[in-house]
C-alpha cells in the first residue's frame, strides 16, 4: 500500500518536472541538457575505468533496440511507422565498418557490427517484400542522396590518418559521418505521425542512448589526455574533433525525442507524443 502510495508521488513529481521543463524557453531547454549530459558524464567517469567498455555497451543498446523491431515485424506483423530509410542508410554505415576490418583486424566489435548488420538486413527484407503493404511510404520520402553526398566529400577531406589504406580511412571516416545523420528519416517520419508506437519508439530511444555511450567515450578520452589526444591523429587534426562533433550531434537530434518517451513512460502511455515540425 505504501509502495502504491510512494510510486504515485514519484509519478507526480516527475510528470510534473516534464511539464516545468516543457514550458521553459528554447536556451534553457538547451541549457538544461548540457547540464543532464555533463552530470552523467561525471557519473559514468566515475564508475567506468576501461573506456572500450562504452562501446560494448552501445552496441548493447543498439542490439536490445533491433530486438524491438524484430518483435515488432514478427509479432505485430507490421512495418508502420518506421524508416525504410533510416534502416537502409544504418546498413551502409554497418557494412563500411565491416568492410574497414579486413584493414584494421576483427575484433569483438567487427562481431557485433556483423550481427547488428545481419539484423538490420532482416529488417529491410521484411519491409520491402513481406510488410510492404503497411509500410508508410508516403511518409518516408527523404532522399538519401542528401545525406550520403555530404558524408562522402566531408570524408574525403577529413579522416583518420594512419597505417591502413586511404581508401579504407575514407570509408571508416563516412562511416562515423553517416551514422551522426542516420535517423534523421526516422525522425521526420515520427513528427509527421507525430504518434509513435511503443516499438518502434523504444527502437529510437536505444538508438539515442547507444548514441550518448559512443560520445562519452571521446569525450572523456578528450579530457583525460588534454589536448594530446584531441590532435593526435587526423589529416589536418581535424579527425578527432570531428568525431566528438558528429558523435555528440546524434545525440542532441534523438535529445529531444528521447525526452517525450521518457515522458510518456513516466505518463504511463503506450503512444509517444511528439510536436509537429
Amino acid at each position: 500500500m505504501g509502495k502504491k502510495r510512494g510510486s504515485s508521488a514519484n509519478t507526480l513529481f516527475a510528470n510534473r518536472l516534464f511539464e516545468w521543463v516543457q514550458s521553459q524557453s528554447k536556451m534553457v531547454k538547451i541549457l538544461l541538457a548540457l547540464t543532464a549530459m555533463i552530470s552523467s558524464l561525471a557519473a559514468l567517469k566515475s564508475c567506468v575505468t576501461n573506456y572500450n567498455n562504452f562501446f560494448i555497451a552501445r552496441e548493447f543498446v543498439h542490439a536490445v533496440g533491433i530486438t524491438a523491431l524484430i518483435y515488432k515485424l514478427t509479432t505485430l506483423k507490421t512495418c508502420s511507422g518506421l524508416s525504410l530509410q533510416t534502416q537502409e542508410l544504418t546498413a551502409i554505415v554497418l557494412a563500411a565498418r565491416i568492410s574497414c576490418s579486413v584493414d584494421i583486424g576483427f575484433d569483438i566489435h567487427t562481431a557485433l557490427d556483423i550481427t547488428a548488420f545481419v539484423s538490420t538486413a532482416w529488417v529491410i527484407y521484411m519491409m520491402r517484400n513481406k510488410l510492404y503493404v503497411s509500410y508508410n511510404e508516403h511518409l518516408d520520402k527523404t532522399p538519401k542522396s542528401y545525406l550520403l553526398i555530404p558524408c562522402a566529400i566531408l570524408a574525403m577531406f577529413i579522416h583518420p590518418d594512419s597505417s591502413i589504406p586511404l581508401f579504407a580511412q575514407i570509408r571508416w571516416a563516412f562511416g562515423v559521418y553517416l551514422e551522426a545523420i542516420v535517423v534523421l528519416p526516422q525522425l521526420w517520419m515520427m513528427h509527421k505521425t507525430q504518434m509513435i508506437e511503443p516499438y518502434t519508439a523504444l527502437y529510437v530511444f536505444a538508438l539515442g542512448v547507444a548514441r550518448f555511450f559512443g560520445a562519452a567515450y571521446w569525450i572523456l578520452r578528450v579530457y583525460e589526455s588534454t589536448e594530446t589526444y584531441l590532435f593526435l591523429l587526423g589529416r589536418g587534426y581535424f579527425w578527432v574533433p570531428m568525431v566528438i562533433v558528429s558523435e555528440m550531434i546524434q545525440t542532441f537530434i534523438l535529445a529531444d525525442f528521447c525526452y517525450y518517451y521518457l515522458k510518456s513512460v513516466v505518463s504511463g502511455n503506450l503512444l509517444v507524443r511528439v510536436p509537429r515540425v
